[in-house]
């Protein structure tokens, strides 16, 4: 696995955290400190895929790509197949696995409330949580949605099932009673 690292037009493709870190403190503009090296050295290890944006200043970032290029011109010439595939917790096939039994989702959705005192909505960051029977992480998504469809405003915003604001863990399978 390699590393795509660009600040503006400087730009590098890298294998180690090493590598990363040296090439960012050989440019000026940039202060790396202890917690930002700690921080590229965790995001390396990890198995996320997803890209990494350093916020430096007010609009201005960094970012790291993992990638299975081994040029710059590889990773140039094709980027989306380049680019690793997502976490397997949000791929889709852990999504639509058939597992019947009991799940626990999670989602963070934008939900509108109104602003106390005037009569204006806002977007409120809203966790959550619930346990449900289902037969795979996709329904357990889908049982949550239509839950709170029917109970906040309907113009609340719902992330893809696929995204990374939504989790879902299989906690075990349930208990037919018979009679």
């Amino acid at each position: 696995m390699n590393f795509y690292v660009r600040y503006f037009n400087q730009e590098t493709l890298v294998k180690d955290a090493d590598e990363i870190i040296s090439f960012l403190k050989s440019i000026p503009e940039i202060e790396i400190d202890n917690n930002i090296e700690d921080d590229i050295k965790d995001y390396v290890a990890s198995p996320n895929a997803y890209p990494k944006r350093y916020k430096l200043r007010p609009r201005i970032y960094f970012i790291i790509i993992k990638t299975k290029a081994e040029t710059m011109e590889e990773f140039k010439e094709n980027k989306t197949s380049n680019i690793l595939p997502v976490n397997q917790q949000y791929g889709l096939s852990m999504l639509l696995q058939h597992r019947e039994g009991w799940y626990e989702g999670t989602i963070n959705f934008k939900r509108v409330e109104m602003i106390p005192g005037t009569s204006k909505f806002r977007y409120a960051d809203t966790r959550f949580v619930v346990r449900c029977k289902a037969t795979c992480g996709q329904e357990c998504y889908d049982r949550i949605v239509d839950h709170l469809k029917d109970r906040v405003d309907m113009r609340s915003q719902y992330p893809a099932a696929k995204g990374k604001n939504f989790k879902f863990k299989y906690l075990g399978m349930w208990k037919d009673i018979e009679n």
